[in-house]
């Protein structure tokens, strides 16, 4: 009798291996690396002054996950019911464009997202501010409210504001200067002007990976009035911003780097990503359709956590 109650019909189990995959592919792993590059920046910059909190780590990234992944729901119900995702889009399809998941079904997977990144991010500032005046416990609150809010509206509501070109400044302030100095300061209670610099590096490298995305999109969203910088800007436009973005995140890099009092050979270490960049910005240029262009969301993503790896070991040692 226990074994027919353990026993899950073959049928049964496919139906949900499915259904998760479905799940799994909403949520987009390939952005996770990317979300998590600021938390390690800062991370590191706080372990290279011996003031690094495991705790601390654990609760970051487990609140950037959480925010990333409601911003990857929020993006997948946004653009269809906003008309950007339609049944025309070939390369990278949606789950909810697609009719694998429904509106109803994303949207409560939003607001579950929403709840949990509240919570881990409440734990966050609890355990990083308990000993803190409540004017900065209050700060930070209020920067999760708007990491929240921004990672819902930039494709939903009535005026998103990642259809107005917007999505790039946001990306630069949550993805580096919000993510990197605000790790950096609940695991060392101190404010460092000179990080600005490794932020920005972090912040700009998320960029370009939005631009690529853009620039993949380009056409589609064209068609549907989604006015990204690259559509503003065109293609070979887009694609010459995109190298922009590239040297000034790896310069802001260098010359933080060699302002500093180390002279240790590993501080230099970040140096191996420059070729992969360089590769990336070529294979942009290059690409002339969707699925020529989005293999470098990929590379992007995991090219900005190897500078990330490689700047934060040179800080250490």
């Amino acid at each position: 009798m226990r074994d027919q109650e353990l026993f899950i019909p073959v049928p049964a189990f496919l139906h949900f291996t499915l259904i998760m995959t479905h799940w799994i592919s909403a949520a987009r792993p390939r952005t996770l690396p990317l979300a998590l590059s600021c938390i390690l920046m800062g991370s590191f910059l706080a372990a290279s002054h011996h003031l690094f909190s495991w705790k601390i780590f654990a609760l970051a990234v487990l609140t950037t996950t959480f925010l990333q992944v409601l911003s990857n729901f929020a993006n997948d119900l946004g653009d269809t019911v906003n008309g950007v995702d339609t049944a025309d889009r070939k390369v990278a399809t949606r789950a909810v464009q697609t009719g694998a998941i429904t509106r109803k079904q994303m949207l409560n997977a939003i607001i579950v997202m929403s709840v949990l990144s509240f919570i881990t991010g409440s734990l966050l500032i609890y355990e990083g501010l308990k000993n803190s005046d409540t004017q900065t416990i209050l700060s930070f609150f209020g920067l999760g409210i708007m990491s929240i809010i921004a990672a819902i509206t930039y494709t939903v509501g009535k005026r998103p504001y990642g259809y107005m070109g917007l999505g790039d400044i946001s990306v630069l302030i949550f993805f580096g200067w919000v993510g990197v100095m605000g790790t950096y300061y609940l695991q060392t209670h101190l404010l460092d002007w000179s990080l600005i610099l490794p932020a920005t590096s972090c912040g700009l490298f998320a960029v370009g990976v939005l631009n690529i995305n853009n620039i993949r999109d380009i056409d589609s969203d064209i068609k549907t009035g989604k006015n990204s910088i690259p559509v503003r800007l065109g293609k070979d436009k887009a694609v010459i911003y995109q190298w922009c973005l590239l040297i000034a995140g790896f310069l802001c890099g260098v010359i933080y780097v060699a302002s500093s009092d180390s002279t240790s050979w590993a501080k230099w270490l970040f140096i191996i990503t420059l070729p992969l960049l360089i590769k990336i910005g070529k294979g942009v240029s290059a690409g002339e359709n969707p699925a020529e262009i989005d293999p470098f969301l990929k590379r992007m993503a995991l090219t900005t956590l190897l500078f990330v790896v490689t700047f934060g070991i040179g800080q250490i040692f």
